[in-house]
C-alpha cells in the first residue's frame, strides 16, 4: 500500500511539473491594432505560401533539438522592410511557443521582425491575416496611412471608463463596444498625427488632408 501511494504521488508530481512547464511556455500577447502591428514590425509583406518544412536550428539546454517551421513564400508586395524580396519566413514549431500556422497556396498579409541572421521571423503576437479577409481600408492604409501615424499611440480600452493621458493617443474601443478586437476601428480607422501634433482617428478612402478635425472623411 505504501509503495502504491508513493508511486501515485511521484506520478502526480511529474504530471504537475509537466503542466507547470507547459503553462510557463504558453504563448501570451496583447492584441494590437493593425496600425500598431505595421509600425512595430520590421517587415510587412503580402505573400503567398508555396511550401513548408520543419527544420532543426540547434539544441536546448537539455540537449533536445529545437525545431522551427520554415514557410517558403512568394512575395507579392512589400510595404515595409529591406530592399531584397522575402522568400521564406520562420516561426516556432508549436503554438505554445507562439508558432504560426499558415496554409499552403494561401495569400497573407504578414508582419514580422528581421533577425540579425537576415531571416524574417513571425509569431502569433504579430498581425498575420489572410489577404482576402482584410477590409479595403486596411489594404489601402498599408501604402501610406498607417505610416503617417507611427508617432501616435493607440491605447486599447478593455473596460469602462477608459482614459488617455496624452493628446498623441487614440483610444481603441472595439473590445468594449463590439467585444472583438477586429471591430470598426481595426477595420476602417487609422490614428493620424494632425498639424497641431495631436493624434485623432481618421476614416476615409483617400490619404487625409494636412488638417482634419475628427474621424470623418475630410
Amino acid at each position: 500500500m505504501t509503495w502504491t501511494v508513493s508511486s501515485c504521488f511521484v506520478t502526480l508530481a511529474v504530471l504537475f511539473l509537466w503542466r507547470v512547464e507547459e503553462i510557463a511556455e504558453a504563448c501570451s500577447c496583447s492584441p494590437a491594432h493593425p496600425q500598431q502591428a505595421f509600425c512595430n514590425a520590421d517587415v510587412v509583406i503580402r505573400a503567398k505560401v508555396v511550401g513548408k518544412e520543419e527544420i532543426d536550428v540547434g539544441n536546448n539546454i537539455y540537449g533536445n533539438p529545437i525545431k522551427q517551421i520554415k514557410y517558403d513564400v512568394k512575395q507579392i508586395k512589400m510595404y515595409k522592410g529591406p530592399s531584397q524580396d522575402i522568400d521564406a519566413i520562420y516561426t516556432a514549431s508549436t503554438s505554445a511557443m507562439c508558432g504560426v500556422t499558415l496554409e499552403t497556396a494561401q495569400e497573407y498579409l504578414i508582419t514580422g521582425r528581421m533577425e540579425t541572421d537576415g531571416k524574417m521571423h513571425v509569431t502569433l503576437c504579430q498581425f498575420i491575416e489572410p489577404w482576402d479577409t482584410l477590409s479595403e481600408t486596411q489594404k489601402k492604409s498599408l501604402t501610406q496611412r498607417y505610416a503617417m501615424g507611427c508617432e501616435c499611440r493607440i491605447t486599447r480600452c478593455t473596460s469602462i471608463p477608459c482614459v488617455i493621458t496624452s493628446p498623441t493617443e487614440c483610444l481603441w474601443t472595439d473590445w468594449v463596444i463590439e467585444k472583438t478586437v477586429n471591430g470598426e476601428q481595426a477595420k476602417h480607422f487609422a490614428c493620424i498625427k494632425r498639424s497641431d501634433d495631436s493624434c485623432a482617428w481618421y476614416r476615409g478612402a483617400a490619404p487625409p488632408k494636412k488638417d482634419f478635425l475628427d474621424i470623418e472623411d475630410p
